[in-house]
């Protein structure tokens, strides 16, 4: 993640603790001091002050520490920034994700779930399968999940899009469902043609997905609105009584209150990132069959749908990013940043002039066709410079490169 944005959710955090935790910003720590890991015993002093908060207890929040401790008495905290050094943690990116329990793929199976698995276990170990009995297992899979994902649908539908009608204007269903009904409708001809299908032996089911793969392309727009469909919706019942009372109402209709809507949101994207996945599974069991070939090219069809659901959401993350640094310089006037390609990195660094080899701080945001150069002010940035890299040559070391010394024409370097 870049230092922007990184530094951009640290001072929502520090922001909310002072506004919602009421912590003075004595108690809190500068933005640096985690994002350096400078001062780490700051961060976690601040981090023990809210889990005494009453907010923090009501929730059943363990505080910490139990005893009085000084959090800086060892030099574990002050010696991070070194040990970040000594181990290049730039090199892996420490602020990117790391492995945890996907809680919306747990609720996509919970609702999701079909009987037929334990059954054909308790087959195999006492009988052992064929190769068909194993094809067959897998077509059973493919059509009872999309029959209860279609029902899924139809509850969200029914027992949340209609109601909330009362209580919402167009633009805030539109914003919280994105293009749901298409995607019903889509539903309902993809199961249609399975079922009919499976009743010959579902030998033509490759070619159902080839023929709807055009039609699932939908899922482009549901996925880059989803976590802007969830905030908004959240957003929405926080602010206005008649949303909150609605939508609890519907909530205790779907699946006896088990899931919010919030959650439910989250499995069309689910879902459709499956296909691949059961294609596979039963391409594996059908080596010998007539309609391999086709199956392959279903699969293949399947996987370009997932890749292009994830450029799409790739793309509009990209843009918002955009949108968060335009907003963040001053003196941009008529400059629009999408035009200059997408943001590869961005950070400070030392410029130094050619002209009389002084060096200033800067903060730099480096895109495909650009680099644009800025000085730090307060929160914000003051535009400094926009290189077009058309016109330069970029080197890692170009102070230490004689090639680029000795070339004629521009350098523009750091140090």
């Amino acid at each position: 993640m870049s230092q922007f944005l990184c530094l951009k959710n640290i001072r929502t955090f520090l922001k909310v603790c002072h506004d919602k935790f009421g912590l003075r910003n004595s108690e809190l720590f500068d933005p640096f001091d985690l994002f350096d890991v400078r001062d780490f015993g700051k961060v976690i002093s601040a981090l023990s002050r809210i889990s005494h908060h009453s907010i923090a207890q009501i929730k059943g929040i363990r505080p910490f520490p139990s005893e009085d401790t000084a959090l800086n008495e060892d030099d574990v905290y002050r010696s991070l920034e070194e040990l970040a050094d000594e181990h290049d943690l730039g090199e892996d990116d420490i602020y990117d994700c790391v492995p945890c329990d996907d809680d919306g793929d747990d609720i996509y199976e919970d609702i999701i779930k079909v009987e037929v698995r334990q059954p054909m276990i308790r087959y195999m170990q006492k009988m052992g399968m064929t190769e068909d009995d194993k094809r067959n297992c897998c077509l059973v899979e493919i059509q009872q999940t999309e029959a209860k994902y279609y029902k899924t649908l139809e509850d969200i539908e029914k027992n949340y899009m209609i109601p909330l009608k009362q209580v919402l204007n167009p633009q805030e269903m539109v914003a919280i469902f994105v293009n749901f009904e298409d995607i019903i409708r889509v539903h309902f001809a993809l199961l249609r043609a399975i079922d009919m299908n499976m009743v010959s032996g579902g030998s033509g089911l490759g070619k159902i997905f080839l023929d709807f793969k055009e039609r699932l392309l939908i899922y482009g727009q549901y996925c880059c609105h989803m976590e802007n469909a969830q905030k908004t919706l959240e957003e929405l019942i926080m602010m206005r009584e008649d949303v909150k009372i609605k939508v609890e109402e519907c909530t205790m209709k779907v699946q006896e209150g088990k899931f919010k809507l919030q959650d439910l949101l989250v499995v069309p994207m689910q879902r459709v990132l499956k296909y691949h996945l059961l294609l596979k599974e039963l391409l594996g069991h059908s080596a010998d069959r007539p309609e391999r070939q086709q199956l392959k090219e279903a699969l293949e069809a399947m996987q370009d749908l997932a890749m292009y659901i994830n450029e799409v959401k790739r793309d509009n993350e990209t843009l918002k990013k955009i949108s968060e640094f335009q907003s963040s310089i001053e003196n941009l006037q008529q400059v629009k940043l999408e035009e200059y390609g997408r943001p590869k990195i961005d950070g400070e660094l030392k410029v130094s002039s050619n002209v009389n080899r002084t060096k200033q701080d800067r903060y730099i945001f480096l895109f495909d066709k650009v680099v644009i150069v800025c000085k730090r002010k307060g929160y914000n940035y003051e535009l400094k410079e926009i290189i077009e890299l058309q016109s330069y040559k970029m080197s890692d070391d170009p102070m230490n490169n004689r090639d680029m010394k000795k070339s004629s024409g521009k350098m523009w370097s750091y140090g």
